[in-house]
């Protein structure tokens, strides 16, 4: 009689999983064994129980604004020690969330963040801001998935809709998504970063020196001066 070692079956049982589909209904634990097995697929998301799977990235309406967003976020996490940036990381918000967004800046846990890292390398909990690039996605991002975020304490939420080519910035205020407005410069203020000063239009279009020019006075700015302050007394 042949006798199978635990690891073989284990190997067996991972190569007979069925395939990851949109639509599938699944609970988070059984979403990632899919989604692991599942080598072919870049993007899979897990909301409200249910299966994502992303269509493949268009370079205008998804690689170019996610590539802006990313040095816009990326200038400011460089020069704001106790924050950290992520680019499309799995997070596990609660047991039937499990999205992939296109980027996350979160205080690090040891300077009082809301997440922590499990000991897989995952995020866990809610970062504090996420931003979503919403093409194909838009009615699930601006959707579903901002209830889950609401509902799980995502702090503020930005979706840039490529099509409208619009941004909409939400802050979370007494339980609720509360749209913030540019001032009269066109400027958005971050309520949960000091300092993450974003020149709206300039984003849109592709003027990244102006971009660039606004968070750099944003991080000049006393109370981003303050922020790092008070992120240090906390590790």
């Amino acid at each position: 009689m042949v006798r199978y070692s635990p690891q073989i079956q284990s190997d067996s049982s991972q190569r007979h999983l069925p395939p990851l589909e949109s639509g599938d209904r699944l609970t988070r634990p059984e979403f990632e064994r899919r989604y692991a097995a599942a080598t072919h697929i870049r993007k899979a998301e897990l909301i409200e129980g249910i299966v994502y799977v992303a269509s493949p990235s268009r370079h205008e309406q998804h690689g170019k604004p996610h590539s802006r967003v990313i040095t816009w976020l990326g200038v400011y996490q460089s020069l704001t020690p106790g924050v950290d940036l992520s680019v499309e990381p799995t997070v596990r918000l609660d047991l039937d969330n499990e999205p992939q967004p296109d980027a996350v800046l979160f205080i690090e846990p040891n300077a009082g963040g809301q997440t922590r890292l499990s000991s897989d390398g995952y995020i866990e909990g809610s970062p504090e801001l996420i931003v979503e690039i919403a093409a194909s996605s838009v009615a699930i991002d601006r959707g579903t998935k901002k209830q889950v975020y609401r509902r799980n304490g995502v702090l503020e939420y930005v979706i840039w809709q490529s099509y409208e080519n619009q941004i909409e910035w939400f802050c979370l205020t007494d339980g609720d998504y509360r749209l913030l407005s540019p001032d009269a410069d066109g400027i958005i203020r971050s309520q949960v970063f000091p300092g993450l000063w974003l020149a709206v239009e300039e984003l849109l279009n592709n003027q990244m020196v102006r971009v660039l020019e606004v968070v750099q006075a944003g991080l000049k700015s006393p109370e981003h001066a303050a922020f790092v302050q008070q992120l240090q007394k906390e590790k």
